[in-house]
């Protein structure tokens, strides 16, 4: 079927297909850094920890500040649509014989980041780096009994936050720094109480700086469990939600952060209520594993569907969080950002407005039906058409595995 005749089959349904790819052409998603290194950073050799890992040694992994940026750029140039850089403090750049700890980074250190993404067009979000460092004590950082290790933290914190406002005066884009530490025990703790007293002190401290909040979000981000604190996780999603609700600041929610039962897209609409503006960290949950690529899966078009259905494009950050080092990473970074935008694109031709009427005069009978029947209307010609528009081929992979022979194959 032609992109025409899709057209024309969408509008019997109250359906503009042009708006929706002019619509989904100004919709930032912030791309990860950290899937071209499997999130080793520049600032520390040793192993990734911290409640995370990553698996697998696929070839081609970036070494360099070059090689990630050469990566990043092939990646753009798969992806339509308007791109944001998504940076962990361990991104930091250093001089030859400069080095900065995390509790003395300057906006000095990110410079050549600033530069990469003015060139590109590109706003940049941030987020301090609590983990894979000799700071981190027994899987503590905020949350430390050690006042040496949580006041090292509070400062990294801190300068965090400056740096998340250089970003936003030098692109000119608002910066969502987002916050999230690996803290918790892998065993059951005597007390739940104390470590997040001294969480929620570190975060007053970080916060107790001036910053501007038109262009700097700050987000707190949840996580159920981590690998070495399965137990009892600190930064718990009932603490995260009461601090946010309680400073004013934004709530980010992390679809692989949850309980495998528990569902983000059913969560959108309840933060939206609360909340001016809303973080999201896109990803894919695999029963303990949070941080698979994203694929164009019922999950991901409920959450798209939601934020849609809220009209809250210009209220949701969307940012995809996902490290594999099984597979191509150039493909796994473009397979995620198309999925995210396949699903914002697919609840743009959802015809909402109708739907809700339904709902509303309880004809659940052909609320059902149209369900159904959009499940087989031609998204794949609009998609071709979005692609097209955004001079975006569509068969990526050959462009990734021609990339891989020609560049990353050389880095063995």
């Amino acid at each position: 079927m032609s992109y025409l005749e899709a057209k024309e089959k969408y509008a019997k349904i109250g359906v503009d297909t042009d708006k929706a790819i002019e619509t989904l052409k100004n919709v930032p998603i912030s791309l990860h850094c950290w899937q071209g290194d499997d999130v080793v950073g520049f600032d520390q050799k040793g192993a990734l920890s911290g409640g995370i890992q990553t698996t697998g040694n696929y070839i081609g992994r970036a070494r360099t500040l070059d090689e990630l940026m050469a990566d990043i750029d092939k990646v753009i140039s798969l992806v339509p649509g308007k791109m944001k850089l998504n940076l962990h403090a361990c991104y930091a750049i250093f001089d030859e014989g400069e080095f900065a700890d995390r509790n003395e980074l300057e906006p000095k250190h990110f410079a050549k980041w600033v530069k990469f993404a003015k060139k590109r067009n590109m706003g940049i979000d941030f987020n301090p780096t609590f983990f894979s460092h000799p700071m981190v004590k027994d899987n503590l950082t905020l949350s430390s009994p050690n006042e040496k290790v949580r006041a090292f933290w509070v400062e990294h914190g801190k300068r965090c936050l400056k740096i998340a406002e250089y970003f936003a005066n030098e692109t000119g884009e608002p910066c969502v720094m987002n916050i999230w530490i690996p803290d918790g025990y892998k065993d059951i703790p005597a007390d739940r109480l104390t470590p997040r007293e001294r969480f929620k002190k570190s975060l007053d401290e970080i916060l107790s700086i001036s910053y501007d909040k038109s262009k700097v979000f700050v987000t707190l981000e949840s996580k159920v469990f981590g690998i070495g604190l399965e137990s009892y996780t600190v930064g718990s999603a009932e603490f995260c939600m009461n601090y946010v609700a309680n400073k004013g600041i934004t709530p980010l929610m992390d679809n692989g952060h949850y309980h495998p039962t528990e569902l983000v897209s059913d969560k959108v609409s309840s933060m939206l209520l609360f909340n001016e503006k809303l973080a999201l960290h896109i990803t894919r949950g695999v029963r303990w594993d949070s941080d698979h690529v994203v694929i164009f899966d019922d999950e991901t078009k409920e959450i798209a569907k939601e934020i849609v259905r809220a009209n809250a494009l210009d209220r949701v950050f969307i940012a995809t969080d996902y490290f594999d080092a099984s597979i191509n990473r150039i493909s796994a970074w473009v397979t995620g950002v198309r999925s995210v935008e396949k699903a914002l694109l697919y609840a743009l031709l959802e015809p909402s407005d109708t739907m809700k009427e339904l709902q509303n005069n309880a004809d659940f009978t052909s609320l059902m039906v149209m369900h159904e029947e959009l499940k087989t209307m031609p998204f794949g010609d609009v998609w071709e058409k979005y692609l097209k528009e955004t001079n975006t081929p569509a068969d990526y992979l050959a462009e990734a595995k021609k990339y891989e022979k020609e560049v990353l194959e050389n880095r063995q």
